[in-house]
């Protein structure tokens, strides 16, 4: 039996948000350097005479003294050779001298900046972050940048909390990166705040699908994960539902179906729907399930459906080996003498149960006729039966009529159906992932 995990690893998820580490970061950085830094006397700056006004005003701001030309171009040569502490006494040099304008403020930020990146010093990262996001000179888009990569350093350096104040701060600017709304859950995952991360990611889950996006599985993952973390049974059960509509695999499937027969309250009763739905995703996995579900349409006078299912635990090859072999060719041949019997009184069975009182024979008959593919035939007799009353069960009636479309492959009617099943003995769920099917 497969049980889901934990999410995939953050390292995993955040390739991209991991680029912007420290070294990624400086060498960002400097690349912003001498180049974009204009030296005075800014009359002797050639401006473009399509500049706009205000283009013109910022320019003239963008230029340091002639005095930093020499010394600042050293600090860059520094830092690229990674000199760090040679380069930090000469930004120390710069920075006492007097009457400083704004712009040579934040180069020196930004030089800081490349030089506590290039060594790792994610205080003193920050710090010069704080300051150079506020600056006039930083375009919005590199702000995103700037703070985007605070966050994927401390992320990888597994100081979530730090990351998620620098997540929030993207996000406030721009809510709609969905990397970093996911960073933002994952932090709260990784950092045992498992309350606010079930929160978080209920949500974007709910934003996707009320926009009629399929939610990514990554997230519904991090759903999961949380609510088991907090022992949210509910929760952790939507997320599997989920992962089965929109990420169906062998797995998830048999995580929900196991889930499902273990919960209090299903019945015995519908252990043969139960079946049916673990055949039809491919989780039927020993020959003892085979066994049962053939030996279970036997006695609920379905031969022709022990027959395919004998057939098939044959295919898949489960039966003619093993501890239980010898049990494997009576069925079979029980399976098939009693088809061939069944086939032969077809008509007389549908006669005989379109005369009973109530319509449970003609609903149980229907399906029997949907096991042979005579879909129209088994629907239509389904159909009449529960109109005709008097079931015990009709949940369970409806239920099959609804699967009968599906394998009719009427999916639009199925739906339909499957949506009025109503109880709580397990039918309700039996329906509704019938309607998972693809």
């Amino acid at each position: 039996m497969f049980y889901l995990g934990c999410p995939v690893h953050s390292l995993t998820i955040f390739k991209a948000m991991i680029k912007k580490s420290p070294i990624a970061l400086a060498a960002f950085l400097v690349a912003l350097g001498t180049a974009s830094i204009s030296v005075l006397p800014a009359t002797a700056q050639a401006q473009a005479p399509t500049q706009t006004a205000e283009e013109k005003e910022k320019a003239k701001k963008e230029v340091i003294r002639t005095e930093w030309s020499k010394p600042y171009i050293e600090i860059q040569k520094l830092i690229g050779e990674k000199q760090y502490q040679a380069a930090t006494e000469k930004v120390a040099a710069l920075d006492a001298s007097e009457k400083k304008t704004d712009y040579e403020i934040f180069v020196l930020n930004r030089t800081r900046a490349a030089i506590a990146s290039g060594t790792g010093d994610n205080v003193a990262l920050a710090k010069s972050f704080e300051a150079l996001i506020g600056s006039e000179f930083l375009s919005p888009e590199d702000k995103l940048r700037f703070m985007e990569g605070m966050a994927g350093t401390f992320y990888t350096l597994k100081q979530y909390a730090d990351s998620q104040v620098w997540t929030k701060r993207y996000l406030a600017a721009n809510p709609g990166n969905t990397m970093m709304q996911d960073l933002f859950v994952q932090n709260y995952y990784l950092a045992d705040d498992f309350a606010n991360a079930l929160k978080e990611v209920k949500a974007q889950i709910a934003r996707d699908e009320q926009a009629g996006k399929v939610p990514d599985e990554k997230r519904l993952r991090l759903l999961h994960g949380s609510a088991t973390k907090l022992k949210d049974i509910d929760s952790s059960t939507q997320a599997l539902e989920l992962l089965v509509k929109y990420h169906p695999t062998k797995e998830y499937w048999a995580d929900l179906m196991y889930r499902l027969i273990g919960k209090q309250g299903f019945s015995d009763r519908l252990r043969l729907d139960w079946y049916r739905l673990m055949l039809a995703n491919d989780n039927l996995e020993d020959d003892t399930q085979y066994m049962e579900m053939a030996e279970i349409a036997l006695l609920a006078g379905l031969p022709l459906e022990a027959k395919v299912v004998v057939d098939a635990a044959y295919k898949a090859g489960y039966f003619g080996k093993g501890k239980n072999m010898a049990k494997h060719k009576p069925l079979q041949d029980k399976a098939n003498k009693q088809a061939a019997d069944d086939a032969k009184t077809l008509d007389a069975g549908e006669t005989a149960a379109k005369a009973a009182k109530t319509g449970l024979a003609m609903t149980n008959m229907g399906y029997n006729f949907v096991t042979y593919g005579q879909y129209d035939r088994g629907i239509a007799l389904i159909e009449a039966g529960l109109a005709k009353g008097g079931l015990k069960y009709p949940e369970e009636a409806k239920l099959h009529l609804g699967m009968a479309y599906h394998k009719a492959g009427n999916k639009a009617k199925a739906a339909e159906v499957l949506k009025t099943v109503q109880g709580n003995d397990g039918a309700v769920e039996l329906a509704r992932y019938w309607t998972y099917m693809k």
